[in-house]
């Protein structure tokens, strides 16, 4: 079965002094979020860029597939908190994304370190955004296991 969902953004202008509204998504939790050029490659000043919204996407999905794989291990997760850091650079033919980042620091009761690193590396492999993103974007993982 699959899943769509969708998000519907009106712009105004052209790229360096338009912009933009992300209107709504099809649950309802995203409205009324604006976004221009310069939220993209300069200072954000309360707005968000695509770069803003795939690095929530991409933490979201890795946060499941890691809980995921940590319980099937036995040893589910207290607590993950994820940070995805997504770069945009110009490069030789045009603004393109260039990595994505994630940073995962963990409570996991009865995990070693090294069984922990295995399983973030395989989360980060697994999950659909690194999935999507994998072949055109760097992917790495930085895992720390909490006592």
């Amino acid at each position: 079965m699959a899943a769509i969902r969708r998000a519907e953004v009106t712009w105004s202008g052209d790229l360096m002094g338009g912009s933009g509204v992300i209107v709504g998504t099809t649950s309802g939790a995203v409205a009324g979020l604006p976004v221009t050029w310069a939220s993209r490659i300069e200072a954000p000043d309360g707005r968000t860029s695509p770069e803003e919204l795939v690095a929530a996407a991409h933490a979201s999905c890795f946060s499941m597939a890691f809980s995921a794989r940590l319980a099937g291990n036995g040893t589910p997760p207290e607590r993950l908190s994820v940070t995805a850091a997504v770069t945009i650079e110009k490069v030789e033919t045009g603004w393109r994304i260039v990595s994505s980042a994630l940073t995962v620091k963990g409570r996991v009761p009865g995990i070693d370190a090294s069984r922990f690193a295995a399983l973030a590396e395989a989360a980060k492999d697994g999950c659909p955004m690194s999935v999507a993103l994998k072949g055109n974007v760097t992917l790495s993982v930085e895992p720390t296991l909490e006592a």
